[in-house]
Formats: structure tokens, C-alpha cells, sequence
């Protein structure tokens, strides 16, 4: 190797070795005064990654003297993940000093699957509340009720990733509410008890709570009202329909008395356009009787006189009831 090139190779050694050092001379020694030492060999692999170096090594810091068990490989591996590194220490933090345990890996996994970690560990440090919509059904009684549901829940950091979120349980507990409403008897039990809903809800408080994010500690029912008689409301509607059905069929009946009525008159008065055409052959018959001798004149005027006779006595007839239905009305004016 000519002299040269020893030279430039010698001059960059002493630059690297004089200037690394001075360059990460202060992020290497607030590390080391913390008691959080990092290696200057690390400091010069995030350069190279081009990573924030001082965000690492000062959450690394912050980590280490809160007690939160954390490596700087960790903190590198997830700031080139694009993580947000601020987000998931102060959230280890708030876990340690809760109580709560959340492994490093489980809040790195969290923060990038695009959850908020920090409102996750607020969460379950303080529960908090939701409210389900006005929740309204029949009960077996036919009377309508309205009910409204308020919900606690705690966030299960365990099943954060890939679980559901709060509606689903506001949707589970709703789908209870109507169940429990359904299958009661009376309204009136449910006025006079209505933890009996919350009871029943509590008692599915896993299944309702399965493949969710969070844990159901308390369901308590804020609102509970009555709304119309339903099952009234569907008599009513029902007789109105099998009124309709009756008059329907009165008048089908009605109509078919009236048709039968029509065609007894017409076969009457077909009966006595026969009965005249018969008549009309009346005379007929006598002249021909009385021509061949088969009818004598006697007996012509004996036929006379008795059809005369006959036609008094209708008109006698028809007279007598007359004067037997006018004293009638006189008494009745009376």
C-alpha cells in the first residue's frame, strides 16, 4: 500500500474515533448519568438507520427510571417501524404504576395495529360508561316498553388486537334486553324489578363480552317505560277485520235471498200466465162441449151460477175483512 493511501486511511480512522464520540458525547453520557447506559456502537447503528437517536435513547431513559423493563433494541426495532415510541413508553408507564401488567411486546403490537395505547391503559385504569339506544318491544302481556341501558366497561388489553368495539356490546346487550322483555309475563314485573334485566344480562356477561376488546363490569338500566297496549290495539284490529267478514257475508246472503225472491216472482207469474192461458181455452172447450151434445144448457147455467156464486163470496169475503180490520185501527187510536 503506497503512502498515500495510508495517510486517508489513518486520517479517517482518527476522525472516527475522535468524532463519534464527541458527536454522541452527550445523548452517551445522559444515558450513563440515568443509569440507563447505551452502547456507543447502538448510537452509531441508529445513525446509520437513520433514526432518531435522542427520542430512543430518552425514552429508553424515561423507561428505565420509571421500571418499566424495556431494551434499547426494542425501542430501535419499533421506531423504524414507525412506531410511535412516545405513546407506547408513557403507556408502559401508566401500567406499572396501576398495577396493570402490559408486556412491552403486547403495547408495541397494540400501537401498531392502530390502536390508541395510551386511551387503551386509561381505559382500563378508569372504566367508562356507554349508553345504549332506547331499546323497544312487546312483552307476552301485549303491552309495549321502552328501555335504555347504561353499560360500564373496561378495556381487556389482551384481546385489544383483532377484538370488537363497544358496539358490538351495546348491539349483544340491546338483542338481551329484548329477549328479557319477550319472555317476561307480565309488564308489571319488569316495573317493579327492573334489575331483573340486569340480572339476566350480567349472567351472559362473558358471552356478551366474547371477541370484544373490552369486559363488561356493570349493566344498570337508566330508563324503563310504558308504551301502548299492543295487544289491544291487535283485538281491535282483528274484530274489525272479522266484522268486515261478517258484513261481507250478511250481505252475500242478503243478496242471494234477493235473487231468490226475483225468481220465485218470476215462476209465479209464469204459473199464472198458464193458469190465464188455460183459462182462455175455458170457452173454447164449452162451445165445442155444448155442440157435440156433451154439455146441455142446464148445465151451462148451473156453471154460471156457481162461477157467479163464487165471485160473491170473494167479494163478500174481501168485504168482511175489511170491516174487521177498520175497528181494529179505531182501537188502536183509541
Amino acid at each position: 500500500m503506497e503512502t498515500p493511501e495510508i495517510i486517508m486511511l489513518v486520517s479517517c480512522l482518527a476522525v472516527l474515533c475522535i468524532g463519534l464520540p464527541v458527536l454522541f458525547s452527550s445523548l452517551w453520557f445522559r444515558a450513563l448519568i440515568s443509569g440507563a447506559y447505551v452502547d456507543m456502537h447502538k448510537l452509531v447503528r441508529m445513525k446509520a438507520k437513520r433514526l432518531d437517536s435522542k427520542l430512543i435513547v430518552m425514552s429508553y431513559i424515561k423507561a428505565k427510571k420509571s421500571g418499566v423493563k424495556i431494551t434499547v433494541d426494542q425501542l430501535e426495532n419499533h421506531a423504524q417501524a414507525k412506531g410511535n415510541l412516545e405513546n407506547v413508553v408513557n403507556a408502559c408507564i401508566a401500567a406499572v404504576n396501576a398495577g396493570i401488567n402490559l408486556p412491552v411486546h403486547t403495547a408495541m403490537a397494540i400501537d401498531l395495529a392502530g390502536r390508541d395505547i395510551n386511551l387503551a391503559v386509561r381505559e382500563r385504569i378508569t372504566p367508562r360508561v356507554v349508553e345504549t339506544p332506547v331499546v323497544t318491544t312487546i312483552s307476552k302481556s301485549g303491552i309495549e316498553m321502552s328501555v335504555c341501558a347504561k353499560i360500564t366497561i373496561r378495556t381487556n388489553l389482551a384481546r385489544i388486537i383483532g377484538g370488537a368495539l363497544e358496539e358490538t356490546i351495546i348491539a349483544r346487550v340491546c338483542q338481551g334486553i329484548v329477549t328479557c322483555i319477550g319472555d317476561s309475563q307480565s309488564h308489571t314485573e319488569l316495573l317493579e324489578k327492573p334489575n331483573r334485566i340486569s340480572a339476566l344480562l350480567m349472567g351472559q356477561g362473558t358471552k356478551l363480552s366474547d371477541d370484544t376488546a373490552y369486559d363488561i363490569l356493570s349493566i344498570d338500566i337508566s330508563k324503563i317505560e310504558v308504551g301502548r297496549n299492543v295487544g289491544a290495539e291487535l283485538e281491535i284490529d282483528r274484530a274489525e277485520k272479522d266484522k268486515i267478514v261478517a258484513q261481507a257475508d250478511a250481505e252475500k246472503r242478503r243478496t242471494d235471498a234477493l235473487a231468490s225472491e226475483q225468481e220465485m216472482r218470476a215462476l209465479t207469474q209464469e204459473m199464472r200466465a198458464r193458469v190465464v192461458a188455460t183459462e182462455a181455452l175455458l170457452p173454447q172447450a164449452i162451445s165445442e162441449a155444448l155442440e157435440r151434445g156433451q154439455l146441455g144448457v142446464q148445465d151451462y147455467y148451473k156453471m154460471e151460477n156457481l162461477i157467479a156464486d163464487s165471485s160473491m163470496r170473494k167479494k163478500i169475503a174481501g168485504a168482511d175483512s175489511d170491516m174487521l180490520a177498520a175497528p181494529r185501527k179505531k182501537t188502536r187510536l183509541a
